[in-house]
């Protein structure tokens, strides 16, 4: 076990600085931290336990310890020995611990074997969907299906990851890299939401407020990533490139709206959504396709009036009228 998945607070959002300062944390103990905004990161200490003498377990009960001490952040650990079932393995339980899954086979595979098909990492609402139409509704039975009948479901490549998965097996390394540039806002529902309007409010209202702050820091995005954490504690994260890179709160909402359609979610049990606007880049140096469309440019005169009257009273002095109240981080 060497592995360590850590997501840093409760699920309400950590903000973007205190994200980098808990980053920097993790670097003291190992210098394979692969950052996986907003809140949570993978930590490979395989090669740090000589050096500070302890197991992984303790390494990370350290770690936990200091993000709670220095920061206030309520951590939750998972250590094994891969990125998949550190993941599963942290979030097999109530917040504010470690979880320790052992290297050995029978561990792991009983681990597995009582979980939903959605626990493992990868598989969303609709695919758990279709291979519940098979019969495949928990890992166990997916581990005994044949590896030809997972890709006559799945396809060749995801059925092989499916396959691998279920018993287990990950090969994905953990990969240092810091997080780009980038703006995010997340909120968490009061109780676990079905409703898709509501879903959809709130994703109007993430737009509204990244666009908002890209605007006023003469910014523009390249990329939006959206991250759904459900009810039993697990994610899906979806990410695409705009067709341009832009600020503009239209294009920003019809692309999150785009990927959380894409999704499926209609009988998910959704606890929060977050909202990330990636590779950001000067506003200065990017182009934008001019259209004739008179309809956009009336809303790209809407939007800055309403810059400028919430410059001068306030951001919510004008907000979208089917938005909701969430926050931003």
């Amino acid at each position: 076990m060497s592995v360590l998945y850590i997501h840093f607070g409760d699920g309400g959002g950590i903000g973007e600085e205190l994200y980098t300062r808990l980053l920097a944390l993790l670097a003291e103990y190992t210098p394979v931290v692969q950052a996986l905004p907003p809140d949570a990161a993978l930590a490979d200490v395989g090669g740090s336990l000589r050096y500070f003498g302890v197991d992984a377990p303790a390494l990370a009960e350290r770690i936990r310890a200091r993000t709670g001490g220095l920061y206030g952040v309520r951590s939750t650990v998972g250590v094994a020995s891969n990125p998949m079932l550190a993941r599963m393995v942290a979030a097999d339980g109530p917040p504010s611990a470690v979880r320790v899954l052992p290297d050995d086979v029978d561990a792991v595979a009983a681990f597995l074997a009582r979980k939903p098909a959605a626990a493992l990492h990868g598989v969303g609402p609709k695919t758990a969907r279709t291979l519940c139409s098979y019969g495949l509704d928990s890992v166990a039975r997916i581990a005994d299906a044949p590896l030809g009948t997972l890709q006559r479901i799945l396809g060749a490549s995801a059925g092989r990851r499916l396959h691998d998965a279920a018993r287990g097996i990950d090969p994905t390394p953990v990969t240092p890299a810091a997080p780009a540039r980038s703006l995010t806002a997340e909120h968490r529902f009061g109780h676990d939401e079905l409703d898709r309007d509501r879903q959809r409010a709130a994703l109007l209202t993430l737009t509204d407020r990244i666009g908002l702050r890209l605007r006023a820091e003469q910014q523009v995005a390249r990329a939006l990533t959206l991250t759904v954490r459900y009810a039993d504690r697990s994610t899906t994260t979806r990410t695409r490139r705009l067709p341009e890179p832009t600020a503009h709160t239209q294009a920003l909402t019809a692309l999150a709206r785009d990927l959380h359609d894409r999704l499926g979610l209609q009988r998910a049990r959704v606890r929060a959504l977050a909202l990330r606007a990636e590779d950001l880049t000067a506003a200065e140096l990017a182009t934008h396709q001019l259209t004739f469309d008179p309809s956009d440019a009336k809303a790209r005169s809407l939007e800055a009036a309403a810059d400028r009257a919430r410059s001068r009273f306030g951001p919510e002095a004008v907000h979208p009228a089917a938005a909701m109240d969430v926050g931003a981080a």
